[in-house]
């Protein structure tokens, strides 16, 4: 199956790639046939979906790419990074837990994969480091989007201010609901909630933790597709539960260090 991909620029770090995948054209495969929120290209091994399936998609997305290779964790929506990991095989394999990727390594791409969450990209401006978050709600809780980039920053001795991040898309402010707020958040994060509608806006709270990491305002982006709300163009946990998956991907061009 074909993926779709949409690309995103740093800009002014052209030595740096980035693509936010999209739920490829519904098709006539078994997944179609059998589960349709497990169709349109998702990259997870999972039940429901043959592996030779995922497979082909996970091969049409690095072709996508351009990149030679994969790095990816297995995400457990808590705050451990993995640093300039290991490629991963593209077939079904174990997989280290980790919730954030970084790397210095040029063609090997960053997985982030999502269903609802928010896939958080980070690039140096001298395009030599580069790093990925899988920003779930709890992420977001455990102040991660915040210390994923401390932790980055800290490693590969860079300054937060020289950094730029893009939020992929994710679960919009309005579909982002939570009727426990108190239980699930506390008071910390009460600017956030719209008591009337019971939901919170992740959006913004990622995007004050970036600032308060250190990156400029100016230097954050934000892509916003509310997946819950997109369904030809998303998968999402919050709309249909037991689906498929997309990917983040970021990665250091090769001809960068040629």
């Amino acid at each position: 199956m074909a993926v779709s991909v949409l690309p995103f620029a740093f800009p002014g770090i052209d030595n740096v790639g980035c693509l936010f995948q999209m739920r490829a054209p519904a098709s006539s495969s078994s997944t179609q046939a059998c589960n349709p929120a497990l169709a349109g290209g998702t990259i997870v091994y999972t039940d429901g979906i043959a592996d030779a399936e995922v497979l082909a998609n996970r091969r049409a997305l690095l072709a996508a790419s351009g990149a030679a290779a994969f790095c990816e964790a297995r995400q457990v929506h808590g705050d451990h990074m993995l640093f300039d990991p290991e490629p991963a095989a593209l077939e079904r394999a174990k997989l280290a837990e980790a919730d954030g990727l970084a790397t210095s390594r040029a063609g090997v791409a960053l997985m982030i994969k999502t269903a609802d969450c928010q896939p958080v990209l980070l690039a140096h401006r001298s395009g030599r480091y580069v790093a990925g978050l899988h920003v779930g709600w709890r992420g977001d809780r455990q102040l991660f989007p915040y210390t994923g980039v401390r932790r980055f920053c800290e490693h590969y001795n860079i300054r937060p201010e020289d950094c730029m991040a893009v939020r992929g898309p994710s679960l919009g402010p309005t579909r982002a609901e939570f009727i426990h707020y108190a239980a699930e958040w506390g008071g910390y994060f009460y600017k956030y909630l719209d008591l009337a509608r019971s939901t919170m806006d992740l959006w913004s709270m990622t995007r004050d933790q970036l600032r308060e990491a250190g990156i400029p305002a100016r230097h954050i982006y934000g892509l916003d597709w509310c997946t819950a709300s997109n369904p030809d163009q998303f998968f999402s946990y919050r709309r249909d539960h037991g689906c498929g998956r997309q990917a983040a991907l970021v990665w250091i061009k090769e001809q960068a260090n040629g």
